[in-house]
């Protein structure tokens, strides 16, 4: 009960213009900007153009731990065909050193961004970490996931492949 009443809060905060009305696969994703772990400023639409991998995490999240190692593989794997992925930490503010630490612990080498205000979830419409979306070339959401990701998520791969093979038609 509580859940659907969350998302329903959730469902309902989307059209106050702090959030998009639908985060839905096949849609424009959301507009997101956040820093950098040096203070930049960073953002979704930067890097249009590139297919992007966003995955929300923290390093309590024990979830969280166990899906770094497949992004890495990833990202050393698919870094050549353009693929960005973003770590968006929602760590507390004040965290930057426990961050870098556990980035460098876990050989982290994608960026990461932080938001210890937690906007890329009502941004996405999401209800925890880890959560996961591919977005392609054009900015469209391709797919997306709650919960770990692993190399048997159900969609992923096609999503991933088809994502990488695109050129994009807005670039």
């Amino acid at each position: 009960m509580r859940r659907w009443l969350l998302l329903g809060v959730l469902a309902g905060c989307a059209g106050s213009g702090d959030g998009p009305a639908r985060v839905e696969v096949g849609l424009e994703a959301p507009s997101y900007a956040a820093r950098n772990l040096q203070g930049d400023s960073v953002s979704l639409a930067l890097l249009r153009g590139k297919p992007v991998l966003l995955n929300v995490w923290a390093t309590w999240c024990l979830p969280c731990k166990e899906e770094i190692p497949y992004l890495e593989t990833l990202h050393g794997k698919h870094a050549a065909q353009g693929l960005q992925i973003i770590g968006v930490s929602i760590d507390a503010r004040g965290d930057e050193p426990k961050i870098e630490s556990f980035a460098r612990d876990f050989r982290m080498s994608y960026p990461i961004w932080r938001d210890p205000d937690e906007r890329v979830n009502s941004r996405f419409l999401a209800i925890g970490v880890p959560s996961t979306y591919l977005i392609d070339r054009d900015g469209v959401l391709r797919w997306k996931h709650l919960g770990t990701l692993r190399p048997s998520s159900v969609g992923f791969q096609a999503a991933l492949d088809e994502v990488l093979r695109e050129k994009g038609g807005s670039q």
